[in-house]
């Protein structure tokens, strides 16, 4: 995605120098040393900085008697998620609630940048789904590791069953790694399609049809946040579960 928005440029200006020495440093070679940081990357930052203020205004404006309205929609959400999380995570969930809360809220908004004229989708980038992707892993697997230890968690990768673990243990791996990749085509194929979609009927017909899209936009926006949201719990439900001891009769 090459650099066109005016904050992309002055992120470029002030930091492209230092973040360009950093990536030859780790062996990679922008393809624009000039200009390291694209519009992805510099929307990415955005968000974290417009989602870290918000909770910053929540947090010193928070109020038992007189709760704000953007209280009472944190609030909302922060019950909504922790609904879910206990239902799929159950005992516990309490410490992977900010985690899950956070990735769903940057996805979205990362999303919903669509919407805005000249703006492509950040996630339509298949590097920002990647990120996300690849956090998520290995988020899951520290905390799996945090619980059962390096090596009842690599147990649980073979199974109940000694003598098919050589066969389900490397199975269990690949389907693992394969996450990363379920989790990134999944966001980045649909924000590419929603906004190449919207795209096309706004340069057929300008006026009215296209705000359909948008509302269309607005909709998958939500649901791939949530979705991607849902595929983290249930990921960390695996990773953090015990097995329950077997009944004796």
């Amino acid at each position: 995605m090459p650099e066109s928005l005016a904050f992309t440029h002055l992120l470029n200006q002030l930091f492209g120098g230092v973040v360009a020495s950093l990536m030859q440093l780790v062996g990679v070679h922008p393809a624009n040393p000039a200009a390291p940081i694209n519009d992805a990357f510099a929307l990415e930052l955005l968000v974290a900085g417009c989602l870290i203020a918000l909770f910053a205004i929540v947090r010193l404006t928070l109020s038992v008697e007189k709760p704000s309205s953007l209280q009472q929609v944190f609030e909302m959400m922060h019950e909504g998620v922790g609904g879910q999380a206990e239902q799929i995570i159950g005992h516990g969930y309490e410490r992977f609630q900010a985690f899950v809360t956070c990735i769903f809220l940057f996805v979205v908004f990362n999303n919903l940048l669509g919407l805005i004229p000249g703006i492509v989708t950040p996630t339509g980038s298949p590097v920002v789904p990647l990120g996300l992707a690849v956090l998520t892993f290995l988020y899951y697997n520290f905390h799996g590791v945090r619980v059962h230890g390096v090596i009842g968690y690599l147990k649980e990768f073979a199974g109940p069953l000694w003598w098919i673990a050589p066969l389900l243990f490397p199975i269990e791996i690949i389907s693992h790694l394969a996450r990363v990749m379920s989790l990134t085509i999944r966001l980045y194929a649909n924000m590419l399609a929603s906004d190449l979609v919207t795209l096309v009927f706004f340069s057929l017909v300008p006026v009215a049809i296209p705000a359909i899209f948008l509302g269309l936009h607005f909709f998958v926006s939500l649901i791939q946040a949530y979705v991607f949201m849902l595929l983290a719990m249930i990921y960390l439900a695996a990773a953090v579960a015990h097995p329950e001891p077997a009944t004796q009769h």
